[in-house]
C-alpha cells in the first residue's frame, strides 16, 4: 500500500515539473522570437561606415572647394579642410548664375513633372494591371519598348515640334514632354498587380461606385507607397536633368539650375570655387527635401512592404 500510495505524488511531481518546464520553454521560445533584436557585428558596422564616408565625400569636397579660391584649388596637394571664402563664393554664384530664378524654375518644373508622372502612371498602371481590354498586352509591350529607344534620337523631332508651337525658352517645353514615363507605367503596373486585390474593386462596383470613384477611393490608397517612391525618383531625375533643358532653354531666359550652372564655367580660366559654390546651391534643396520628407518616404515604402 505504501508503494502504491507513494507513486502518484512522484508521477504527479514529474508531470508538474515537465509542464512547468514546458511552459518555461514555451515562454522562452516566444520571448526570443517576439522581442529579439538583430545586432550587426563589428565588420558590418565597419562596412557601413566605409560606404557612408564614401557617399558623403563628394558633398563634403564640394563644400570644401566652394570655401576656397581658384589658386588654392590648383595647388598640390588639394585642400582637405574648409576655408574662409564660402559665403563670398556663394554670393558670386547666386548673382552670376541668377540662381534665385533658376531654383524657382527648377522647383516648378520638377514638381509638375513629378505630379504628372505619378498621376498618369498610376492611372495607366491600374488599367494594365486590373482592367481588361483589346490589345492590352500589345500596348504594354509598346510602352515597355519605348524604354529601349535612346532619348537622343527624339531630340530633333521634339525640338521641331517645340519650335513650331513657339515654346522655345519656355518652361512648358521641358514639362509637357515628360509628364509621363514608360518606367512609371511599368512600375505602377507591377506594384498594383500584387497590392490591389480584385475583390476590393468588385466590392466597390457592387456598391455602385463609378470608375473614377474606384480610382480615388480604392486605387490611390492602395498605391500610395509606390506613388511616394515614384514621385521621389522622378523629382530627383527632373531636378538633375541637363540634356533636354540645355537644348530647350537658355541661361538668360527661363533657366533651370543645371542650365544656369553652365554660365559659371565660361571664361578663359573658369573659377572652380565659384562653380562648386553654384553646385552646392543646386544640391541643398534636394538635401533639405530628403531631411524633411525622408521619414514619410521610408514609412510609405515599409507600409507597402508589410502585409496585414
Amino acid at each position: 500500500m505504501s508503494t502504491t500510495t507513494s507513486r502518484p505524488p512522484v508521477l504527479g511531481g514529474k508531470q508538474g515539473e515537465s509542464e512547468k518546464g514546458g511552459g518555461r520553454g514555451r515562454v522562452r521560445k516566444g520571448s526570443k522570437g517576439a522581442g529579439r533584436q538583430l545586432h550587426g557585428g563589428k565588420l558590418t558596422y565597419a562596412v557601413l561606415a566605409v560606404f557612408t564616408v564614401g557617399s558623403l565625400f563628394p558633398l563634403v569636397w564640394t563644400a570644401i572647394a566652394a570655401s576656397r579660391n581658384n589658386t588654392r584649388l590648383a595647388q598640390t596637394p588639394p585642400p582637405f579642410w574648409f576655408g574662409g571664402n564660402l559665403f563670398k563664393n556663394l554670393e558670386i554664384a547666386w548673382t552670376d548664375a541668377n540662381m534665385g530664378t533658376a531654383l524657382f524654375n527648377t522647383t516648378l518644373v520638377a514638381g509638375s513633372i513629378s505630379a504628372g508622372t505619378v498621376l498618369f502612371s498610376t492611372l495607366a498602371g491600374f488599367a494594365f494591371a486590373k482592367l481588361r481590354f483589346r490589345f492590352q498586352n500589345v500596348l504594354l509591350l509598346m510602352v515597355i519598348g519605348t524604354m529601349m529607344v535612346p532619348p537622343q534620337l527624339s531630340v530633333v523631332p521634339l525640338y521641331m515640334m517645340v519650335a513650331k508651337l513657339s515654346w522655345t525658352d519656355q518652361l512648358q517645353a521641358v514639362i509637357l514632354p515628360t509628364l509621363v514615363s514608360a518606367f512609371g507605367v511599368f512600375f505602377m503596373r507591377q506594384y498594383l498587380l500584387g497590392a490591389l486585390p480584385a475583390e476590393l474593386i468588385e466590392a466597390a462596383r457592387v456598391d455602385g461606385a463609378s470608375s473614377w470613384r474606384v480610382v480615388w477611393h480604392v486605387v490611390f490608397p492602395a498605391a500610395r507607397p509606390a506613388m511616394a517612391v515614384l514621385g521621389m525618383l522622378t523629382f530627383v531625375m527632373a531636378w538633375n536633368d541637363f540634356f533636354w533643358p540645355i537644348i530647350a532653354l537658355t541661361q538668360n531666359g527661363s533657366p533651370t539650375v543645371q542650365v544656369a550652372l553652365t554660365g559659371l564655367g565660361r571664361g578663359y580660366i573658369p573659377d572652380q570655387s565659384v562653380i562648386m559654390a553654384g553646385a552646392l546651391l543646386g544640391t541643398l534643396p534636394l538635401l533639405i527635401a530628403f531631411v524633411l520628407f525622408g521619414k514619410h518616404i521610408v514609412g510609405g515604402i515599409m507600409q507597402g512592404a508589410v502585409k496585414g
